[in-house]
């Protein structure tokens, strides 16, 4: 498995397609959710992606300060292979990318609210009541890092 690390302007043709693919896919399609799945943030982002012979496992973006939240957020989380521990993995990347490159002392994520857990065990932290998102309770989260 190869972890990708790529602001927007690098990513190949291919790469945005299949990134695009699975965020539509999950987002869109299996959560039966139709929104405005590119929403003009993916140019000012870092793509970190999991990757090999059979394509992207696992994905998010990060943004920095001032682009969804006053801190750097992590955004888009989405594996495509459950049960792997990939969504951890892929989420510690992107703590460790907005720690060391983006300079974050917090980073903040607007998670659905089913995922609470999953987030919790990675050192997320509620910080608002429930807002519902394009139909979709969602809650916005901290991670205050060391």
């Amino acid at each position: 498995m190869e972890l990708k690390i790529k602001h927007f302007s690098e990513l190949t043709l291919e790469e945005l397609y299949a990134i695009l693919k699975i965020r539509v896919d999950i987002f869109v399609v299996e959560q039966n959710c139709p929104y405005r799945e590119i929403d003009g943030k993916d140019q000012n982002a870092f793509h970190i992606f999991l990757r090999d012979e059979n394509g992207i496992a696992a994905y998010l973006r990060v943004l920095d300060k001032g682009v969804s939240f006053d801190k750097p957020a992590l955004g888009r989380i989405v594996t495509t292979r459950r049960g792997k521990r990939y969504g951890a993995e892929i989420v510690k990347a992107g703590l460790k990318f907005a720690r060391e490159q983006l300079g974050a002392d917090i980073v903040k994520i607007e998670a659905q609210v089913y995922a609470r857990g999953f987030y919790e065990k990675l050192g997320f932290r509620q910080c608002s009541e429930e807002i519902l998102e394009d139909g979709i309770p969602h809650i916005i989260m901290y991670n205050k890092l060391s």
